[in-house]
């Protein structure tokens, strides 16, 4: 299997934060969704691969080899989709896209005048007088006309309307099809990738916690539900995280069938959410409410 995207053992220091020894691949033809808290270093991540931070330490390779992020005909190949501005406000939309098309070998005036319409942006608008979801929209408009063969998208649902997001989710599943085309999406909203993601990596304190196949995640990990009464020192230890309350106790714990077993009609065994996956092993078992 062929990576778009490959980092071995990737550091990188800051005065409060670190990456440590970070090695992920990336598989082409797939979406791989990340997910983590606020400053657990997916955006750290997604800046060295798009070239704008650079690790201490190890190697990023896009498209097979090191460096060529620094060559602009490999920066073609990205599309990058982010929830902050990174356009001249003070150009209309229709000037935006004369000044970036240019910059593009395999640009498709068509293909953008037709998101362009699908999207109902404004072309005599300024950027800074576009709403957050419209500059989003814009954003992916361009980057789905330039023939990228990888998408890079840092929280784009956020702004979006909840049936703009459907309709994203939607037109990122069709452009997947292509499986020459890549992927990859960091968001807080779970429940996006539940919907349409093949792969989730799930970084926390600048540590991967696991890259894994979606489905594969239901069969590792079970949500159990129980009155308090089944806690002791030893169960405790079963799970990733504990949330206690007056009425009982809710744990994500790994080792499915073996935890499903021990705990047979004693207690509510359910397939957790990526949300409740992320929930528990951020914070542990130290949950009480």
């Amino acid at each position: 299997m062929s990576h778009c995207i490959e980092m071995k053992q990737i550091s990188k220091d800051y005065d409060r934060f670190q990456l440590h020894q970070v090695n992920l691949g990336i598989q082409e033809g797939y979406i791989t969704g990340l997910i983590g808290p606020n400053g657990a270093g997916k955006t750290t991540l997604i800046r060295m691969m798009m070239g704008m931070v650079h690790p201490d330490k190890g190697e990023v390779k896009l498209f097979g080899e090191e460096d060529q992020l620094k060559l602009s005909r490999n920066k073609a190949r990205i599309g990058y989709v982010s929830d902050e501005n990174i356009y001249y406000e003070q150009l209309t939309v229709k000037q935006m896209k004369k000044v970036l098309a240019p910059f593009y070998d395999r640009w498709d005036e068509d293909t953008y005048q037709k998101y362009e319409a699908q999207f109902k942006l404004p072309p005599g608008k300024k950027i800074k007088d576009l709403s957050k979801g419209m500059k989003i929209k814009f954003s992916l408009a361009v980057a789905l006309s330039h023939g990228a063969d990888l998408l890079i998208m840092d929280e784009p649902t956020s702004g979006l309307d909840p049936v703009f997001r459907r309709e994203l989710l939607d037109l990122l599943s069709e452009h997947i099809q292509d499986e020459r085309k890549t992927i990859l999406f960091s968001t807080h909203n779970t429940t996006d990738l539940d919907r349409i993601a093949d792969y989730i990596v799930f970084i926390n304190d600048g540590r991967i916690i696991f890259h894994e196949m979606k489905e594969a995640l239901a069969e590792q990990y079970v949500l159990v539900k129980g009155g308090k009464e089944l806690l002791d020192r030893d169960v405790r230890r079963m799970f990733v995280g504990v949330r206690e309350n007056a009425h009982g106790f809710e744990g994500l714990a790994k080792e499915r069938s073996d935890v499903e077993r021990f705990f047979q009609d004693n207690a509510i065994c359910e397939t957790p959410t990526l949300e409740e996956i992320m929930y528990f092993t951020v914070k542990g078992s130290a949950v009480h409410v």
